[in-house]
């Protein structure tokens, strides 16, 4: 069964989507099967992979709803990624599961379907801890948490850990946080370096040693559909990712995955 790995952080504009995206599609240039869950409801990781939002049939919202079977989610990308895409309608389902029984376990009990297809399934969550939020985290093998390298890093980094841990003692065991990304690095400024030491310092043991540079053909290939080792193959945001598949790749063996 396939490692499923939550990209969560409830701060926004962090790099979050960025990783989902590059770090599935670095996975899949490795030989990888991998299954990326568009699980945020602007469906930024949809358009990111060059999938039109406003034509989806099925997605993430019909899966959680049970209105389609997650096979039938699925589109297989030119990437070598397949996707659970999703559009604005994921919004909407958060009122719609209240007084639901056993809400937070849906997405689980829809991937498990599915999750032997793939070596890994990456979720690519909301920028808040809400019910979708809780839901990847019951779903989850392990989280990984983009910061960016900025003033406000720390903001709310405790509030996630805290929630992940909750979610560990309460609705799933095997849940921990596998490491934490530093992305939008800026060489030039002392700002960023200080808060790679500073988070390093605070949380040394679940740092990722890939950090991924401020680069604007990272910012560019979004808008093109593609992910940055497709539209700019030898940029510094390419190898950064790359890099860090490979370490998440070694993270995984080492914890016998």
């Amino acid at each position: 069964m396939g490692k499923i790995i939550a990209v969560a952080n409830q701060k926004g504009g962090v790099g979050k989507t960025t990783t989902a995206i590059n770090l599935s599609a670095c996975l899949a240039e490795l030989g990888d099967h991998v299954l990326l869950v568009d699980f945020d409801p602007q469906g930024n990781s949809t358009s990111g992979l060059g999938c039109d939002k406003e034509q989806i049939q099925y997605g993430s919202y019909e899966m959680l709803m049970h209105e389609a079977n997650p096979e039938d989610c699925i589109v297989h990308t030119q990437f070598r990624v397949d996707l659970i895409p999703t559009n604005v309608d994921l919004s909407g389902a958060e009122v719609e599961l209240i007084g639901v029984d056993k809400r937070e376990f849906i997405l689980s009990q829809q991937l498990q379907k599915i999750s032997d297809r793939y070596d890994y399934v990456i979720i690519d969550c909301p920028p808040s801890l809400s019910q979708l939020t809780i839901n990847a985290l019951c779903a989850s093998d392990g989280v990984l948490v983009p910061i960016q390298c900025e003033y406000y890093a720390l903001e709310g980094l405790s509030l996630l850990i805290n929630a992940v841990n909750i979610v560990k003692r309460r609705l799933n065991p095997q849940i921990e946080i596998l490491g934490i990304v530093f992305t939008m690095y800026d060489a030039r400024t002392n700002l960023s370096a200080e808060v790679v030491d500073e988070v390093r310092k605070y949380l040394p043991d679940k740092c990722f040693q890939t950090i991924i540079p401020r680069n604007i053909r990272l910012s560019e290939a979004p808008s093109f559909g593609e992910p940055i080792i497709q539209y700019d193959k030898s940029s510094r945001g390419a190898e950064s990712y790359r890099a860090l598949a490979r370490e998440l790749r070694d993270k995984m063996t080492e914890k016998g995955a």
